[in-house]
């Protein structure tokens, strides 16, 4: 029968230990074998672990806890470590630095000047090329003089207005007695054999019946015509030039006012081609 104790302390009377059993055990010690004691065994297996991996209690186990949890930490560390170096060793193979696209640019760029440079040259030469057949072409068309035509009153007319509308047509009004006729004669024969497809031509003012003011005043004189048009009319040249002066410098005249082709031009209407040498010069002439 269940005493108040027993209620109390739920009935687990192999963990009551009172002084009334003491007692009782006491005077009872030759009934006990050697094996029995108030404090029950406990069960087996509860201090020790198994082999199963059973968390330890007290000191020992704490101890034995950190240990393993450092060496997991490490052996995560060093895994974590050698992923790293292995993703860098990929990423190696396929990664460019700032210096391999500074390198690969400049190249890309020399690539592009030297095809620049490939393709000026081309289009020099193509334009040289074709300067050149259009020289020919119109040298084929057009007529070649080389020398100076005298004019009369008859045919002066005719010789600016019947000539080809591409012509430059140059003609000397002198004088016989006035000064500086004579350097310019010598001036225009030199001209007409270093442009040949420029018609120079000289007349006389009393052949074509110029007013006698017009001989007084105005010459030498020196007229320009194209397309029977007149886009030149220099009067009394000698005011600009002097009365003695040379081919060169009736020729810079001429050029500063756009009426006669730069030795380039000229050279590249002709085709190159060398002109024809005049035994007489320039002071011979004059």
């Amino acid at each position: 029968m269940a005493t108040m104790d027993d209620k109390l302390l739920g009935e687990k009377l192999q963990y009551y230990y009172s002084s009334s059993d003491e007692e009782e055990d006491h005077g009872g010690d030759d009934d006990c074998s050697g094996g029995c004691s108030g404090v029950p065994e406990p069960s087996p297996g509860v201090d020790e672990f198994s082999s199963g991996g059973a968390v330890r209690t007290g000191p020992k186990g704490v101890i034995a806890d950190w240990r393993r949890f450092k060496q997991l930490e490490t052996e995560k560390r060093k895994e974590q470590a050698d992923e790293r170096t292995e993703l860098a060793k990929k990423l190696s193979l396929t990664c460019r630095t700032y210096d391999d696209d500074v390198k690969d640019k400049d190249k890309e760029v020399d690539e592009e000047l030297d095809g620049l440079d490939l393709e000026d040259e081309f289009m020099r030469q193509y334009r040289e090329q074709r300067m050149r057949e259009m020289a020919e072409k119109i040298i084929s068309n057009r007529p070649v003089f080389g020398s100076v035509v005298e004019l009369t009153r008859e045919d002066y007319v005719g010789a600016i207005d019947n000539e080809n509308k591409t012509v430059l047509v140059v003609v000397h009004v002198y004088g016989n007695s006035t000064p500086g006729c004579v350097s310019l004669d010598g001036c225009i024969q030199c001209l007409a054999l270093e442009y040949p497809n420029v018609k120079f031509c000289r007349a006389a003012a009393t052949a074509i019946q110029v007013s006698h003011s017009f001989c007084t005043n105005g010459l030498p004189a020196l007229l320009v015509y194209r397309g029977g048009q007149l886009i030149g009319n220099f009067v009394k040249i000698t005011d600009q030039l002097g009365d003695d002066f040379f081919a060169v410098e009736l020729e810079a005249f001429l050029q500063d006012h756009g009426l006669l082709p730069n030795k380039q031009e000229q050279k590249t209407i002709t085709g190159g081609a060398p002109q024809e040498e005049s035994g007489d010069s320039d002071l011979d002439l004059d």
